[in-house]
Formats: structure tokens, sequence, C-alpha cells
């Protein structure tokens, strides 16, 4: 089973992504976690120890921002690496470049295309 924590701080994702991934979520193929804060998604990360293969985390949050939670991921969680993908409202250059830069592993923007986000799950599982 595949382990995905969800950072964002719109709480309204958790429903989206259990509606969109029913099926695969149902079949034990994904078990989502999610966290509403950068904080509090390190905090699920010393939970689970270490399980979470991918990362869905948005960039522009309050407190600890997405790139922060990056760049201490990419740090402290190594054995083995998590593969993380950066989500934001804003395809701007500058936040690519920066999440690029501290290690991201793909870029998404929002609205998620969740059929798009499918593939992508398949092929980094």
């Amino acid at each position: 089973m595949t382990k995905i924590l969800v950072v964002d701080d719109e709480t309204d994702v958790q429903i989206l992504f259990q509606q969109r991934f029913r099926k695969e979520i149902r079949k034990g193929e994904l078990d989502f976690r999610f966290a509403f804060s950068g904080e509090e998604a390190l905090k699920v990360l010393e939970e689970i120890n270490h399980e979470t293969v991918l990362i869905l985390s948005d960039i522009n949050m309050p407190g600890m921002s997405g790139l922060q939670l990056l760049e201490t991921i990419k740090r402290d969680y190594n054995e083995p690496p998590p593969v993380v993908m950066m989500v934001t409202a804003y395809g701007d250059d500058e936040n690519y470049n920066t999440a690029k830069q501290l290690g991201a592993d793909d870029f998404l923007t929002k609205p998620v295309d969740f059929k798009a986000l499918k593939e992508k799950l398949i092929q980094n599982i």
C-alpha cells in the first residue's frame, strides 16, 4: 500500500482527495494522510516513522510554507527519500524554480487535474 501525505491549509482538500481516490482507497492501494500546515506535516511524518513514500504539499500556507517544508523533508527524511510534489495556485516561475532547486520531484497547479495526478502517482509508485 502506498502512503501519501497531503499537506494543504485548505481543509476541504481532504474531502476532495477522498472522493477522487475513493476506488483506490477502498481497494487498499492508497493510504492518504492529511496535514493542514507544514508543522503538522512534520509531526505526521514522525508519527508514521518515515513510511510515507509520496508527499503532495501546497506552497502557500501560513506559518511554515510548503517550500520550507520541502527543504526540511529533503534534508531530514532521506532513508528512503519520499517523492515530493509541490502544489500551488500560482504557476509562476519563481516558485517553480525555487521548488526545483530545493529538490521537488514534480510541480502541480491548482485546481488539481486529478486524472493527470493519478497518472503521476502511478509513475512514482
